[in-house]
């Protein structure tokens, strides 16, 4: 998650300790936050960047951290389009408003999207892209993916999720153009498949890439065009073939009258939808599930239906107390079937640095911990 701690786009020795301490507590796969491809596409002064070669080095020390504890590091790209420009959210809730001016090191006359239509009010007037500006962007994409190769990243995902740039091009209602890229469903995904080429052809052929997408805006109630559940289904399938390995299912974002009933699995049972039409139509496509993974149990009900845990792994924690499993209990509507290939988690971390630790003891799964926290595992007797 965007930590607004950045300087001119270069990660600190804060990103080295946000981000390393997950490393250290056993998430296998740390994912630096997203990373504007050029100044403008930050979401706040204070975004991460790699736009510049001068950015590559300070990421490489979190890489390189990271994998001295035999962990995954991976990197977010994105472009904040029409939501970029805006103040740190703590900032936002002391002034009252979401719009960095000049003064305070935002560029409001210099934010961009496919149509001239504002988030909200009191948001930046994009400016249309042209189809010269698009294709740059495309260019700025795979740049900055050449440059997260060369700081050693494992796994790169675009971002094309909660109403940033790629987001917006997805939606009827936030791209209403007449161009190639705009109107149908083909041409308001061609940016994003373009932009998935651009990438792949320049990381290794191996290096797996990641998607994430908003599946639906939340906006079927009023009646207008949205970006919907179909339309990710749609999108979904053709993944594999455009190089996609993994899809990152969230929601939201793209519009502020959006209706969201939250609750625990209200995102999951979307991946899970998606994740069984491809399975049918026999698609290889990885399906990652978000949103409110606060527990052991919640999370194996995920990536593990029931009647597929062994007897030891279903009744019981093997001799380890339990510690907190009670914390949620799952709900007989889910487990049933697996919903997705991995669960991908942001708040949990930031309230519980160590939640590998604790959902591996409440599910009496054996990981590694750092050999300097040798003590720290619970004893069996």
């Amino acid at each position: 998650m965007c930590q607004y701690s950045a300087r001119d786009g270069h990660v600190t020795d804060y990103h080295l300790v946000h981000l390393g301490q997950f490393a250290l507590h056993g998430a296998g796969l740390t994912i630096v936050e997203a990373t504007a491809v050029e100044p403008r596409g930050r979401i706040s002064p204070e975004d991460v960047g790699l736009w510049a070669d001068s950015q590559t080095a300070p990421l490489k020390r979190v890489v390189d951290f990271v994998h001295s504890q035999g962990q995954l590091a991976g990197i977010q790209l994105a472009h904040a389009g029409r939501k970029a420009s805006t103040l740190a959210p703590w900032i936002t809730e002391k002034v009252g408003k979401a719009l960095a001016k000049e003064e305070e090191g935002g560029w409001p006359e210099d934010v961009v999207g496919p149509s001239s239509i504002p988030f909200d009010e009191g948001w930046a007037l994009p400016k249309e892209l042209s189809v010269e500006e698009i294709a740059v962007l495309v260019k700025k994409f795979a740049e900055s993916a050449k440059r997260a190769v060369e700081a050693g990243f494992d796994v790169i995902e675009i971002h094309g999720a909660h109403g940033y740039l790629i987001s917006e091009f997805l939606s009827p209602l936030s791209n209403q153009r007449t161009d190639q890229y705009g109107g149908s469903f083909e041409n308001r995904t061609r940016f994003l498949f373009e932009t998935i080429q651009a990438v792949r052809d320049v990381i290794p052929s191996g290096m797996p890439l990641f998607l994430r997408i908003s599946a639906t805006e939340w906006m079927e109630y009023a009646g207008a065009p949205s970006w919907t559940v179909d339309d990710s289904l749609r999108l979904a399938k053709l993944l594999p073939d455009a190089g996609v390995d993994l899809l990152d299912v969230s929601s939201g974002g793209n519009n502020h009258a959006q209706k969201i009933e939250i609750s625990p699995y209200y995102q999951v049972s979307i991946a899970g939808k998606i994740r069984a039409a491809l399975e049918e139509e026999g698609k290889a496509l990885l399906i990652g599930a978000v949103g409110m993974i606060s527990s052991g149990e919640m999370a194996r009900s995920i990536v593990q239906a029931r009647g597929e845990q062994t007897n030891g792994e279903a009744s019981g924690h093997n001799g380890v107390d339990q510690g907190n499993c009670a914390t949620l209990e799952v709900d007989e509507e889910h487990g049933q079937v697996t919903q997705a290939d991995a669960v991908l988690v942001a708040r949990q971390f930031l309230r519980e640095p160590n939640f590998v630790y604790k959902i591996a003891d409440e599910i009496g799964v054996k990981v590694k911990w750092a050999n300097q926290y040798h003590r720290a595992p619970r004893r069996k007797h």
